[in-house]
């Protein structure tokens, strides 16, 4: 059930705001949910979007999950190939 719908609009107000930013301020409320079995699926564009969200979720791992930066990495990893992060990019 959808509870909750964070919103990031980079073109329609002179300050960007992406969903990397989102994510990055909600941090620990994101590290909780993957503790707790959450899905992410990122669609959209590939050459910045999906790698700037790619990058905060490591971040969050690191900040919150007190992972070094080679265990965010291989944590993320594991969501990926447990079907748990998934991406539809182009």
């Amino acid at each position: 059930m959808l509870n909750r719908l964070d919103v990031a609009f980079s073109r329609d107000q002179h300050e960007k705001v992406y969903v990397q930013h989102r994510l990055l301020e909600q941090g620990e409320q994101v590290w909780q949910w993957l503790q707790e079995g959450a899905h992410i699926y990122v669609c959209g564009d590939a050459n910045h979007m999906a790698k700037d969200v790619h990058n905060a979720l490591i971040e969050i791992v690191k900040v919150h999950g007190g992972k070094e930066a080679d265990q965010a990495e291989e944590f993320v990893n594991e969501l990926r190939k447990a079907k748990r992060y998934q991406k539809d990019v182009y």
